[in-house]
């Protein structure tokens, strides 16, 4: 059986790699066995998001477009809050807002996904038909293999029953290839050659590896000698995305444009570090090799989507907009034992575009602009100037569930605080925990302060601190987590995110943008050139109980040139 070929655009499937430490497996997941099965009786909506993707209940992790539908296939717990028991659930949408619950797409049933169906991706091939294909883990040893799923019912506009064919699997890992790092299955690509491509996660020994997969037919693949690409030092990759981005134009590209004015995007999981990092480079067509651009740091260090909790992220190009977008997923940072309380776990974070900065050197990620059919009350602040020490609230929208965009301009660099020779420029974040939102300095912080108590006994700060290195500034900034809440409960994580910005300063002013939803604080520095997303836990800071306010505790002043935030609706169906 053969699929054939045809220049169609690829949709991806975003399961976000739902992996398990356990047997020997390369993975993240701790395993709950007493828990993974304890349902939710009553779910608590304390700090559930009210505009963010999320099931109605029990853990989930988790598109693609197809006939003027945006599906999303997600990895689902059915039975409980912790991860186990992952099936892959699937919603769908018209507008990436309003979510309609389908059954589950997939689900372990036969010999070659029998102990699990993991992350995967699809493609449409000739006559319009989507393949998805998925990782399947076939014993208790954790080995893992590559199968493919298709529509029972292509006339079924929400395809919501899919068939595991019986000449599965279709691509296992031969004796050279580690057998439990051998995982996620990228969107395949179209070679000038008539031959499809996908890349595979995997590690040998201590090197990270992205492998490459050649098929004429779709069905019979072949392991191409040498992987796409690889980094000593990184130890085991996951869910590896690898797509264009035009370099001039507001029109994006589907994954089977390989030439033209383009560079190329090689995103990994890190299994170590769970960063989501990239590089941007060149897909040598003839070698079949991706090469990072000079200068781009490879590894650890790398440039990040979002350097807060963040992971697994796949991206798809959508053809309705020419557009790429990209999903991600944030998991719980409280107590395991209160995700079973509170009968879920885990969110979807709000899906962006992906557009390359003008200056050629990273990515712009932004909201998609229909999130902004959720804005609903809507207050302004200009010109508003905050001394060293000042605050202003932000009263008139629900501080709990909103979008914020501000603009500060401050008028002198002269007070900018020295960048210590001793600080590592690769750490934000150990420098914003020394330098946190109460430490006064010259040239901020400032920004604005999320979620707080009347009284400011928790608060969850989003702020910019400028440094002078030498003949250049240095902008930090932070999302700290640290005071988001007076629960003292061990297993809890309440780090302070944090980026540094590549920014020019030459017109003094500085962007922020963020969104708001109860448990989450995405934020978008300087037009989404970096990207923080925390989880917090308030017990005062709750519904209407929550604050909003914008500070300085710089020397300098600053400016508030412009602030807009509005209330934000729910939406009309979430999984229902």
């Amino acid at each position: 059986m053969g699929f054939g070929k045809s220049h169609l655009w690829p949709l991806p499937v975003f399961l976000m790699c739902s992996l398990i430490l356990n047997h020997g497996v390369e993975a993240f997941h701790k395993v709950y066995e007493d828990l993974q099965s304890a349902s939710a009786v009553n779910v608590k909506d304390l700090h559930r998001t009210g505009y963010h993707f999320q099931p109605l209940k029990h853990w989930i992790n988790g598109p693609m477009y197809f006939n003027g539908i945006y599906h999303l296939f997600y990895q689902y717990n059915p039975k409980g809050a912790v991860w186990g028991n992952i099936v892959w659930a699937h919603s769908v949408s018209k507008d990436l807002i309003n979510w309609e619950r389908l059954e589950p797409a997939i689900f372990p049933s036969k010999s070659f996904d029998q102990y699990g169906c993991w992350s995967g991706s699809a493609t449409i091939l000739p006559g319009n038909k989507p393949v998805i294909l998925y990782s399947g883990i076939i014993d208790k040893n954790n080995t893992q293999v590559q199968n493919y799923a298709i529509p029972a019912n292509l006339s079924d506009p929400y395809l919501q029953e899919w068939i595991k064919p019986d000449n599965n699997p279709l691509i296992v890992a031969d004796k050279s290839v580690n057998k439990t790092a051998f995982r996620d299955p990228t969107t395949a690509w179209l070679g000038k050659d008539g031959e499809w491509r996908i890349t595979l996660g995997s590690r040998h020994k201590d090197t990270g590896i992205s492998l490459l997969y050649k098929s004429k037919d779709f069905i019979n693949w072949t392991r191409v000698k040498k992987p796409l690409h690889s980094v000593d030092g990184t130890g085991n990759w996951e869910c590896p995305d690898f797509f264009p981005v035009s370099v001039q134009g507001t029109k994006e590209l589907d994954t089977s444009v390989i030439e033209g004015n383009i560079k190329h995007v090689m995103k990994i999981s890190l299994d170590a570090t769970r960063y989501d990092i990239y590089t941007l480079g060149k897909y040598d067509t003839k070698k079949d090799k991706y090469i990072p651009d000079k200068g781009m740091v490879d590894g650890w260090n790398g440039l990040r989507y979002d350097h807060g909790n963040f992971y697994a992220s796949k991206s798809f190009f959508d053809p309705a907009k020419n557009r790429r977008i990209l999903w991600g997923w944030a998991n719980e940072s409280d107590y395991v034992h209160d995700d079973v309380k509170k009968g879920w776990a885990g969110v979807q974070l709000i899906p962006r575009t992906v557009v390359l900065d003008p200056n050629g050197k990273q990515l712009l990620l932004w909201p998609v602009e229909e999130l902004e059919t959720l804005r609903g009350k809507k207050v302004e602040l200009t010109k508003k100037k905050l001394k060293k020490g000042e605050q202003v609230e932000i009263n008139g929208v629900s501080a709990a569930q909103a979008d914020v965009e501000v603009t500060f301009s401050f008028g002198s660099l002269e007070k900018a605080e020295p960048f210590h020779p001793s600080w590592d420029r690769y750490d934000a974040q150990k420098l914003c925990s020394h330098k946190g939102s109460t430490v006064h300095g010259g040239v901020g912080p400032f920004g604005l302060i999320t979620l707080a108590s009347e009284k400011l006994e928790e608060f969850t700060p989003v702020f910019f601190r400028i440094f002078k290195d030498h003949d250049k500034h240095v902008v930090l900034m932070c999302s700290d987590a640290s005071r988001s809440s007076l629960a003292d409960k061990k297993g809890t994580y309440r780090p302070s995110f944090a980026g540094f910005v590549d920014v020019d300063l030459t017109d003094k002013k500085l962007s922020l943008r963020s969104l708001i939803d109860h448990s989450v604080v995405e934020s978008f520095g300087a037009k989404g050139k970096v990207c923080i997303s925390s989880r917090v836990y308030p017990t005062l800071a709750t519904n209407n109980n929550a604050h909003l306010y914008a500070f300085n505790n710089g020397t300098e002043a600053v400016k508030i040139k412009r602030l807009t935030a509005w209330s934000m609706n729910k939406p009309q169906v979430m999984n229902q």
